[in-house]
C-alpha cells in the first residue's frame, strides 16, 4: 500500500513489515529488486492464545533421515519424498495461513528479538536514547488496554485533516504529509538508465483488494470476497461518522473498480522493465497530470527538486508496443495507468475521494486503534482472503512494529549477540564458489556468443555481495518516538522516512544501504546496484549450519546464493549491464535463445495446477523471474558444490550420496504447509511459485538429480532431456 507520496519508504522490509493489512496492487512491488521469498504478510486481527508453533529435527548433518519417506519414490513427487512425514505430523496452528522452514526461522528471530528487547525493558534506559525509543515502541504497541481507553481519539486529528480537505488541491496535500495514503505514490531510488543517480519513481495503485483481478471475479467465491469487502467498508465508515456508511462504501468500491478495470496493468505485464520506465521532466509530468495538481505533491514531499521523474505505468505507443513486441494480448492487459490515474482522480468527487482516505487511513492503522478495528481488519484480510483461523500473538506483532521503526538498532545488537564471525566467513566462501560456478557456465554456454558472454562476465565481476549486516548500521537520528500513543509513533516514522528518502536526491549512491534488516530471514538481488544480500538470520538451519555436511549447505544456502545471483541473469534482471545500467546488452540471437528458454519454463510451470480439479494453474510470466532464479541458482550450486570437494569424492552418509543430500537439502530449504485461501491468493498475486513447485519443478530440470535417485520416464516427475531447461 502507498501510505503517502512517499511509496515504499527506505527499507524494503520496512513496507513488508508497516505495509497496512489493507491490500493494494503494489503491496509486493518492491521496484526491481528480487526477493527469495515472499516477505512476511502483514495481519490485523484479535490475540491469539500462546500456542506452539512446529519445529525441525536436522539430524546429525543436517537433514534428518527419519523424516524421508520411503514409500514415495523421489521420482514420483520429490517435495513429498522429503516434506510429507513433516506435513502429516505437523498441522498448521491457527494464527498462521502457511508455515515452513522461513516461517520457523523468522520465529526465532521474533524470539530472539525479544529477549534483546525484555533485557532494554527491564533495564528502564535513560529518556531520550536509542534504547529507550525501543522500549516506548515496543510499549506503546502491546498495551491493547491504552490503545482501547483511548478509543478514536488519536485519529481524530488526522480524519480530521482529511475532511477538511473539500477540494482536490487541499486533498493532494494531505496525500502529501507522511503517513496517509495515496492513489498516486513516489519515491526516490537509483534511476535504472542512471545508476550513479537518484531520482523519483512515480506509481499508482488505490485498490483495497489484492489485484484488479479480484474486482472482476464472477465466480461464487470471488462475489463473496467482493460483498464482504464491501461491509468491512461500511464498517469503517460507520466508525468514520458517516450518515450513510453503506451508500459510502459502494461509492469507494466503485471508485475502486474503476481503477481496476480502467487503471490497473496486469501483474505480469508490470514485470517488464522496459515497459515500466518513461521518463519525464517536471514540466511534462504537470502537463501530464492535467487537472490533478501533482506539482503540490511534488513541492510538498520536497520531490520537486529531482530534476527527472519516471513514471512505472504509462501505456506505450504504437511505435514504442512495436518495438518491444507487445502482441494484442499483452497490450489488451495494459490500462491507463498513471497518466489515466490522474485523470480519473481530477473527475471523481471530492466526497468519494475523502472517504477513500480515511478508510485506506483507519483500516491501515488498524493495529493501533481500538480492538473493534482490528479484528474486523483481521477477519476479512487474515480469515476470508487468507484462510488464517488466529492471530499472531500481540508481542509477536509489537516487535514486528518496533522493527518497523527503529529496525536497524535492533539489528546491530541482533548480530553482537546471534551472528558469530565464523558464519559470514563460511558465507564469503560459498559466495565465492558459486560465483566461480557461474564464470564457468558462462564460458561453456553453447547458446550463448562470444560478444554476449564478455559483457557478462563483466556482470558477474561487479557483483557486489553483502552478508549479514551493513557496517554503519542507522541511528534514526530525529526519529521520536512517544510512549504512550503507537499511533503517533507511525506519523513520526512515516514522516523521518520521508525526510530520510528525499534528502538522496542530489547525493552520491549509497551503497552500503541495504534493503534488509540484519534479523530477517530472506535474502535479495538488486540489480540496479548488482548487488546480492544475504541478512544474518537466514544464515541458520535449515540454510545454513557451521557444523553442516557440505552438500547440505551447498543444497541449501548455496542455492540461496546462486537464486540470487541468478537474479542478476534472469529475463528481468538480464536486462541490466554490471553497471546496474538498464540497457540491451545481449547480442540479438543470443537474446533470441534466451527468451526461447524463459518460454519454456513458463509454459512447464503454467501446467502446474494445485487446485479445483487441475483448472488452478500458476502463471508461468508472472513467477518466470523466481523459476529462473532457482533453476539457475540451483545449478550453479551443484557446480560450486562439486568445486568445493576439490575433486574428492563426497563420503556416503545414513546409507546417501553427496548428490542425494545436495538436493534433500533445497527440498526441506521449502518444506510448508499452506492453507487453500492462501494458495489462491498466492496463485494470484504472487511472485513466487509455491513451494512445492519451486521444488518438483527445479530438480526435474537437472540431469544429476535424475542421476542420483535413479529416475526413469516410469516416474511422474521425468520429462525427456531435450525438455529439460538449462540456462545457467
Amino acid at each position: 500500500m502507498i501510505r503517502n507520496f512517499l511509496a515504499v519508504g527506505t527499507s524494503a522490509l520496512a513496507l513488508a513489515i508497516t505495509a497496512p493489512a489493507i491490500a493494494d496492487e503494489h503491496d509486493h512491488d518492491h521496484g526491481t529488486i528480487e526477493f527469495l521469498a515472499e516477505t512476511a504478510e502483514t495481519e490485523g486481527g484479535e490475540e491469539a492464545a500462546e500456542v506452539a508453533t512446529p519445529t525441525m529435527s536436522f539430524g546429525e548433518w543436517g537433514v534428518d533421515p527419519d523424516l524421508i519417506d520411503n514409500t514415495i519414490h523421489p521420482g514420483d513427487d520429490f517435495f513429498a519424498h522429503v516434506n510429507s512425514k513433516w506435513l502429516k505430523a505437523n498441522p498448521l496452528p491457527p494464527q498462521y495461513s502457511r508455515f515452513g522452514a522461513f516461517n520457523l526461522l523468522r520465529e526465532k528471530s521474533t524470539s530472539d528479538v525479544k529477549t534483546l528487547v525484555d533485557e532494554l525493558v527491564a533495564a528502564q534506559p535513560a529518556a531520550g536514547s536509542s534504547e529507550r525509543r525501543i522500549v516506548d515502541a515496543y510499549n506503546a504497541f502491546y498495551d491493547t488496554d491504552a490503545i482501547d481507553a483511548a478509543g478514536l481519539t488519536p485519529a481524530y486529528p488526522y480524519l480530521s485533516e482529511i475532511f477538511a480537505a473539500t477540494s482536490l488541491e487541499k486533498l493532494a496535500s494531505v496525500w502529501s504529509k507522511p503517513g496517509y495514503n495515496s492513489p498516486v505514490g513516489g519515491f526516490v531510488t537509483v534511476d535504472q538508465k542512471q545508476p550513479d543517480t537518484y531520482t523519483v519513481y512515480v506509481f499508482s495503485g488505490g485498490l483495497g483488494l489484492p489485484d484488479r483481478t479480484y474486482y472482476s471475479d464472477d465466480s461464487e467465491k470471488g462475489r463473496g470476497i467482493q460483498k464482504d469487502y464491501r461491509a468491512y467498508l461500511s464498517f469503517l465508515f460507520k466508525e468514520a461518522g458517516y450518515g450513510d456508511p453503506d451508500a459510502t462504501a459502494s461509492a469507494v468500491y466503485n471508485f475502486e473498480n474503476r481503477i481496476a478495470s480502467d487503471i490497473s496493468w496486469d501483474r505480469a505485464v508490470r514485470r517488464n522493465r522496459d515497459l515500466s520506465y518513461t521518463s519525464f521532466s517536471a514540466e511534462e509530468l504537470v502537463a501530464l497530470a492535467g487537472d490533478f495538481p501533482v506539482a503540490t505533491m511534488l513541492q510538498e514531499t520536497g520531490m520537486d527538486a529531482s530534476e527527472k521523474f519516471v513514471l512505472t505505468q504509462v501505456p506505450p505507443s504504437a511505435e514504442r508496443a512495436k518495438e518491444l513486441g507487445l502482441d494484442e494480448a499483452t497490450l489488451a492487459k495494459i490500462g491507463k495507468g498513471t497518466p489515466g490515474m490522474f485523470a480519473l482522480l481530477a473527475e471523481t468527487d471530492v466526497a468519494t475521494l475523502q472517504a477513500w482516505t480515511a478508510a485506506r487511513f483507519l483500516s491501515g492503522n488498524s493495529g493501533v486503534l481500538p480492538t473493534r478495528f482490528d479484528e474486523a481488519n483481521f477477519a476479512f484480510y487474515g480469515r476470508t482472503l487468507r484462510g488464517q483461523p488466529e492471530q499472531r500473538e500481540r508481542w509477536k506483532r509489537a516487535i514486528s512494529e518496533t522493527e518497523s521503526h527503529l529496525g536497524e538498532v535492533l539489528g546491530k545488537s541482533y548480530v553482537e549477540r546471534y551472528f558469530p564471525p565464523e558464519n559470514k566467513k563460511a558465507m564469503d566462501e560459498l559466495v565465492a564458489n558459486l560465483r566461480t560456478a557461474m564464470g564457468q557456465s558462462i564460458d561453456e554456454l553453447e547458446w550463448m556468443g562470444e560478444a554476449t558472454k564478455v559483457e557478462a562476465r563483466a556482470k558477474l565481476a561487479s557483483f557486489d555481495p553483502k552478508i549479514g549486516y551493513r557496517d554503519n548500521l542507522e541511528t534514526y537520528e530525529g526519529l521520536m518516538i512517544v510512549g504512550d500513543d503507537p499511533l503517533a509513533n507511525r506519523m513520526s516514522a512515516a514522516a523521518w522516512a520521508l525526510k530520510d528518502n528525499v534528502s538522496k536526491l542530489g547525493k552520491p549512491i549509497d551503497r552500503t544501504e541495504w534493503g534488509m534488516l540484519p534479523q530477517t530471514v530472506n535474502a535479495y538481488y538488486n540489480p540496479s546496484k548488482n548487488e546480492i544480500a544475504f541478512p544474518a538470520a537466514i544464515l541458520q538451519q535449515p540454510f545454513f549450519g557451521i557444523s553442516a555436511d557440505l552438500a547440505v549447505n551447498y543444497g541449501a544456502i548455496g542455492g540461496v546464493i546462486g537464486h540470487e545471483i541468478g537474479h542478476g541473469f534472469d529475463d528481468q534482471g538480464a536486462k541490466s549491464d554490471g553497471t546496474g545500467k538498464l540497457r540491451n546488452w545481449w547480442q540479438p540471437e543470443d537474446l533470441a535463445n534466451f527468451k526461447e528458454r524463459g518460454d519454456k519454463l513458463a509454459a512447464q510451470y503454467d501446467k502446474f495446477c494445485p487446485l479445483d480439479d487441475g483448472t488452478t494453474c500458476l502463471n508461468g510470466r508472472l513467477t518466470l523471474g523466481e523459476n529462473i532464479g532457482d533453476v539457475g541458482g540451483l545449478s550453479l550450486a551443484y557446480r560450486a558444490y562439486k568445486l568445493a570437494l576439490n575433486g574428492e569424492e563426497a563420503p556416503v552418509i545414513d546409507g546417501l550420496t553427496g548428490d542425494q543430500r545436495f538436493f534433500l537439502a533445497w527440498a526441506q530449504v521449502w518444506r510448508s504447509q499452506n492453507r487453500e485461501e492462501s494458495m489462491r491468493q498466492r496463485i494470484r498475486v504472487g511472485p513466487h511459485s509455491l513451494e512445492e513447485f519451486r521444488v518438483n519443478g527445479v530438480v526435474r530440470q537437472m540431469d544429476a538429480w535424475y542421476e542420483a535417485f535413479g529416475v526413469t520416464e516410469d516416474h511422474a516427475m521425468y520429462i525427456p532431456p531435450e525438455e529439460r531447461v538449462r540456462i545457467w
